[in-house]
């Protein structure tokens, strides 16, 4: 039968550099993880604002920026143990990218907010750190406009936020000869990469806005990615979730 420590829950558990996969203990921050995984040339592909632990990544399903290539936290988590309201611990997925091993309880927790249980453990998908890293920031007069001409070019970047009230940042990563093309076919400038610190700070600063896509009202259409939007917001507890937390947590213990 499985078991969690009582102890502080931030170590690095495993890491299979060769499988871009590790082991780790809810409770390490995101700085730790990315600062050992990069003495091996890899990351975990999440910049969310702040510092925060890898379970508070998943309770709030957090992201950034970069989700407009890697996704949210939910697109990395491969497995996960998870302690229950009567105590039970349960463990789903394993150490490798395909597995369909249990029922996949790190995508249901995944958003959760602590209403399912205490997030014990995570099995993460990594990626390779890039060999070259540039930021380009467009100003325009029509934010819309912009962003449709970006989503028809053949431009890839790996990250991408709207700087309010006109501009937006985007980020090319990879080899250097394909990050200066992209660079040379986005509208924009060049720009130092301390911009996406600057909005994070932002961010954080606004009353902690999270990594949701645009609202319609901002740009028609949301795009995939684009982590800023107008005020603080939550969202919607879904009737299927509170049916789930219904069933688990009858008593609003963890609600």
């Amino acid at each position: 039968m499985s078991s969690v420590s009582d102890g502080a829950l931030d170590r690095i558990l495993e890491h299979e550099a060769g499988d871009l996969t590790c082991a780790v203990e809810a409770e390490i921050r995101l700085s730790a993880l990315n600062a050992a995984l990069a003495e091996h040339g890899q990351m975990l592909a999440l910049d969310p604002p702040g510092d925060p632990t890898l379970g508070a990544c998943v309770a709030a399903n957090l992201s950034g920026p970069r989700r407009h290539r890697y996704g949210t936290m939910r697109d990395l988590v491969i497995g996960a143990t998870v302690v229950l309201l009567d105590g039970t611990v349960a463990n789903s997925g394993g150490k490798v990218v395909k597995n369909v091993a249990g029922y996949d309880l790190g995508k249901l927790f995944s958003g959760s907010r602590g209403r399912l249980g205490l997030i014990a453990r995570l099995a993460l998908r990594l990626h390779p750190l890039p060999a070259a890293s540039a930021t380009v920031v467009a100003e325009t007069d029509d934010p819309p406009a912009l962003w449709q001409e970006l989503l028809r070019s053949p431009l890839v970047p790996t990250a991408v936020d709207f700087l309010p009230p006109n501009r937006f940042a985007l980020r090319f990563e990879g080899g250097a000869a394909a990050v200066d093309a992209q660079v040379a076919a986005c509208p924009g400038e060049r720009a130092d990469p301390s911009v996406w610190q600057e909005d994070a700070e932002r961010q954080l600063g606004s009353g902690g806005r999270r990594a949701f896509t645009w609202r319609e009202s901002v740009l028609g259409r949301p795009g995939v990615g684009i982590s800023y939007v107008a005020e603080p917001q939550e969202r919607a507890w879904s009737a299927l979730a509170e049916r789930v937390r219904a069933t688990y947590d009858p008593d609003g213990v963890l609600a």
